[in-house]
């Protein structure tokens, strides 16, 4: 049973990586192109909306595609009930996202935005859609479909975003980006997925399945609402430019680090689920996890912040300058993430949703309290809070772990100490070492290999057990082709 799981996690994790840099690699290429047509106003319009589209996805999910991970044995019952849920609620939010568009755009004071707001919206109903589908592969640890998914749509969006952008569309390149992938991705999903919907409601499915999923729920809206208020605040005070060049830098910044932490919670929650009521074994597990992921994603994260901005001068070009100002302190408050979201999937696994939610409801007032605190200092300030605002969550995270499996704030920082060193003196390195180049792409190209060769060194004179664990799971996988 063990070897199968791990079989199955390894498998799972390799499937689902591949998945998330596969499909997250080409949008980022089309990025770079579209960004050098587009201007940035056209990114700080989408940036306005996206705090609506990510509130009404977590008000539709409302939980339930984390119940039905959770629940064993899960029935056609379940499923029926959170697929007609999910469906009237998208609708119904759709109807309310239609009707305030010109108080929206009131609000921004940008007239365009209530024609793009409302049929950007559309992708809330056509998410919803696949929400269970989706649920299933991810309960059967099959990332391998939904690879097939990711990587359909990503091609078709892509090429609809490139030929609308080069026609002249502006914005309206980037939505019909989003709708065409939510549209492919949907369809595909539901052709390769054996499961239909059937005229079956149960009231008893319902209450079980939200007793669990709706504190998860009101986490997640409290999440959004916060992960969203920055870029709200930064086209209300400043304008869409100026949250164009925020965006860019929070999507870069996101590129490793989100993507790298999706993947790992794919896989881990399914995985940790199955070893729940094993404490011994879920600690062991668990501090593993936790060591892989900072090991990959702390010298990520440094490294970006080291080579801000000639990654940002070639890639973008120079109009987008800005933006490597901003990313510098926003992909030190980025390396964080994959911790605080294995510490918060550990809480689910354990069934304890209730603290959860009081978890959330703790750090984002104290986020949304430095956040006032900073916005009359200006953007860049505000961007160097987020590292503040993330050590303390990472604090407030670790607590109940501690409680929970013995695993609080000081063993973790114990697990990470040497990463998180190394990684630091990686950053000063390169960011030392574009002092003495002029040339943008020459210091791009002795950034990347300096670091990597610097952090890996260390890593392997030191003998970093994380180097052990990952050569294990590729020797692994090739006995298992």
């Amino acid at each position: 049973m063990a070897d199968s799981l791990k079989d199955k996690a390894i498998k799972g994790t390799l499937w689902s990586s591949l998945e998330r840099f596969s499909v997250q690699g080409m949008q980022f290429v089309v990025m770079l192109i579209i960004a050098r047509i587009l201007d940035p106003k056209d990114y700080g319009l989408i940036g306005m909306l996206m705090i609506f589209i990510a509130l009404s996805r977590s008000l539709t999910d409302s939980g339930f595609g984390q119940a039905l991970i959770r629940k064993e044995n899960n029935t056609d019952a379940d499923r029926n009930t959170v697929f007609y849920f999910n469906l009237v609620v998208s609708c119904s939010l759709y109807v309310l996202l239609f009707a305030i568009a010109p108080l929206v755009a009131d609000f921004y004071k940008e007239p365009q935005l209530v024609s793009v707001m409302r049929v950007y919206c559309l992708v809330v109903i056509i998410d919803s859609l696949a929400i269970i589908q989706r649920s299933i592969l991810t309960y059967d640890i099959d990332f391998k479909t939904q690879m097939k998914a990711s990587v359909s749509a990503t091609v078709v969006s892509s090429v609809v975003a490139l030929i609308m952008a080069y026609k002249g569309f502006g914005v309206w390149a980037l939505v019909g980006q989003q709708l065409s992938s939510a549209v492919i991705n949907t369809l595909t999903l539901w052709l390769y997925s054996k499961w239909r919907p059937s005229l079956q409601y149960s009231w008893q499915s319902f209450h079980e399945l939200f007793s669990f999923g709706s504190k998860l729920m009101i986490s997640g809206v409290i999440n959004t609402v916060y992960s969203n208020l920055y870029a709200l605040v930064v086209g209300k005070v400043f304008n869409a430019r100026s949250l164009g060049f925020y965006t860019r830098a929070q999507h870069y910044s996101e590129f490793p680090s989100s993507n790298i932490t999706s993947v790992l919670q794919r896989v881990t929650y399914p995985v940790l689920c199955k070893m729940k009521d094993d404490t011994e074994r879920l600690r062991t597990n668990y501090r593993r996890m936790l060591r892989v992921s900072a090991f990959v994603v702390f010298p990520l994260m440094c490294g970006m912040a080291g080579a801000a901005y000639p990654l940002v001068e070639v890639l973008l070009g120079h109009k987008w300058h800005y933006s490597a100002t901003l990313l510098i302190p926003i992909s030190f408050a980025m390396m964080w993430y994959p911790v605080h979201s294995l510490n918060l999937n550990l809480l689910q696994v354990k069934g304890r949703s209730d603290l959860f939610l009081k978890l959330e409801i703790i750090k984002k007032l104290i986020g949304v309290t430095i956040l006032a605190i900073s916005v009359p200092f200006g953007l860049l300030f505000m961007c160097y809070t987020k590292i503040f605002s993330a050590l303390i969550s990472l604090f407030i995270n670790t607590y109940y772990t501690g409680k929970l499996i013995q695993v609080g704030f000081f063993r973790q920082l114990g697990d990470l100490s040497k990463t998180l060193v190394t990684s630091l003196c990686m950053f000063a390195i390169v960011f030392g070492i574009n002092h003495y180049i002029d040339s943008y792409l020459v210091q791009l190209i002795v950034d990347i290999i300096v670091g990597a060769v610097f952090y890996l060194g260390v890593a392997f004179v030191f003998k970093f057990e994380e180097i052990d664990y990952l050569k294990s799971i590729l020797k692994k996988d090739e006995t298992t082709r």
